[in-house]
């Protein structure tokens, strides 16, 4: 089966004047811009989260990155194997696989003694542990399906895609590639012109994108970018571009069972390597993770979790929308405009090609697996494509894991009697109870004295006061 390659890339056109900035842009392969102005810092490409619907019938990536700086333009540029389909999609997908495979850490028991149970009532046991910590049809105006040929490179589709112009290109010289990329707008990087020569070299097509001109921020939209067949490949190499040291990767993968990088090394963080720190609240997830991605040399991808959902449950909360946001797009779907040859879309519409094309082939089975792979990698690391194949083991990793281990002690309430006096570390609490401070017993002793109430003053001098009249009353008496 030929593999297919395929990846996003964009980044935010955003007006002049503003200020530097961290946000979600929207879909990433290899992302380019013009060089910054002298008062201008860079634009950096820090983090990518990605979506790939792989059937035997067509693969999907959709992508979405983060990024630091001011762009004022971008370029999108892929390599693709054969001819592509471009959609529009929206951020509601990616925060929708997001909440439901968000991978939560169980913290152990804090097994803080109880209250005396004879004064039980009216306690909660707080022994539970700490809270948990917590991942269609292309729409276009216009479209040709035509062929080309501009100074040796052949341009074998153009369309536009709600707010971008997209151009499908076939080339054997890249030179001539390069040079045409750069005629029309795309600023290449010197140290990227290799890299789009070699994929040329392997016989591979692009896709290149950009906004129409005069599209502002508000036209910024998700893409996605559908090949005929399975077996996929993420252009890391093109991923690449605009990256500093380190970029990090979130990676859905919809399938038929759960998938695995062929060619990069892989890891699993068990329960059994949990470790709770009480003292911090927090496990040693996040070390265990680089420590692991360290070992791997920048090169580790993690399978986080890998479930099973029906797409019925992932689309009821895709339908339902989201409102809109306040950074650089907007999380929902948005309407096409009608063009000179197309009758435009709703947004409903719109959002149901979305739904359609992401679950292209895996309807079948009544659910989909979704695998949640995770890599911080290191730039030298980009410079091999990541292959994914089906996984030998097919067993699914579950969402929650209880941690077992733990390091220092959870702070635990004393008790003297029915009377919260205080909280310790558990050792002294246990102690106290142990000790029998927490008996009925002692609930009426006390260390310190008290002040007498008022009534009790009142009372004791009218005690007083009787005495006295008694004692005046026997003197008379015996005076008879």
């Amino acid at each position: 089966m030929r593999k297919v390659l395929i990846g996003l890339v964009a980044s935010v056109a955003v007006a002049a004047g503003m200020v530097a900035l961290e946000g979600d842009a929207r879909a990433c392969g290899g992302c380019f811009h013009p060089p910054p102005g002298p008062t201008e810092d860079p634009s950096m490409v820090t983090a990518h989260r990605m979506i790939l619907s792989v059937s035997s019938a067509q693969t999907t990536l959709y992508d979405q990155i983060k990024y630091t700086g001011n762009p004022k333009d971008f370029a999108w540029v892929l390599p693709i194997n054969g001819s592509a389909k471009v959609g529009l999609s929206a951020d509601v997908v990616f925060t929708t696989l997001g909440s439901m495979t968000e991978t939560s850490i169980g913290a152990p028991p804090m097994n803080c003694p109880n209250p005396p149970s004879s004064c039980s009532e009216g306690y909660a046991s707080d022994n539970a542990g700490a809270p948990s910590a917590s991942g269609g049809s292309s729409s276009g105006s216009s479209g040709s399906g035509g062929v080309a040929s501009d100074g040796g490179v052949v341009v074998t589709h153009e369309e536009q895609v709600g707010p971008y112009e997209t151009v499908q290109l076939h080339a054997t010289d890249p030179s001539a590639l390069n040079t045409w990329l750069a005629d029309h707008g795309y600023v290449i990087p010197a140290d990227v012109t290799p890299i789009i020569s070699a994929y040329v070299t392997e016989h591979y097509d692009f896709l290149a994108l950009k906004l129409v001109p005069g599209a502002g921020v508000s036209a910024m939209r998700p893409v996605r970018v559908s090949t005929a067949g399975g077996s996929p490949v993420l252009p890391l190499r093109m991923v690449a571009a605009g990256t500093g040291a380190t970029v990090g990767i979130t990676l859905w993968v919809i399938g038929e069972g759960r998938y695995e990088p062929q060619n990069f090394p892989g890891f699993q963080i068990g329960a059994d390597e949990l470790l709770w720190d009480w003292k911090t609240s927090s496990s040693n997830f996040a070390q265990l993770r680089a420590d692991k991605t360290t070992a791997s040399a920048g090169r580790g991808w993690e399978t986080e979790n890998s479930t099973d959902i029906s797409p019925a449950q992932i689309s009821s909360v895709i339908l339902r929308g989201s409102s809109p946001g306040t950074g650089s797009g907007n999380p929902d779907y948005l309407g096409i405009d009608a063009g000179d040859a197309g009758s435009g879309e709703t947004p409903n519409q719109v959002r149901q090609e979305d739904i359609d094309t992401l679950f292209t082939g895996l309807t079948s089975a009544g659910t989909v697996r979704v695998t949640r792979l995770r890599s911080d990698l290191a730039h030298a690391a980009l410079a091999s494509d990541l292959v994914l194949q089906a996984s030998a083991d097919q067993a699914t990793l579950p969402l929650f894991r209880q941690v077992t281990k733990e390091a220092n002690e959870p702070l635990c309430p004393i008790y003297q009697g029915c009377d919260l006096v205080g909280q310790g570390p558990r050792s002294q609490a246990q102690a106290a109870a142990a000790s029998g401070g927490g008996s009925k017993e002692s609930f009426s002793c006390s260390t310190a004295r008290t002040a007498p109430t008022t009534s009790t003053v009142v009372y004791s001098g009218l005690l007083g006061l009787a005495a006295i009249s008694f004692i005046r009353s026997r003197r008379r008496s015996t005076k008879r």
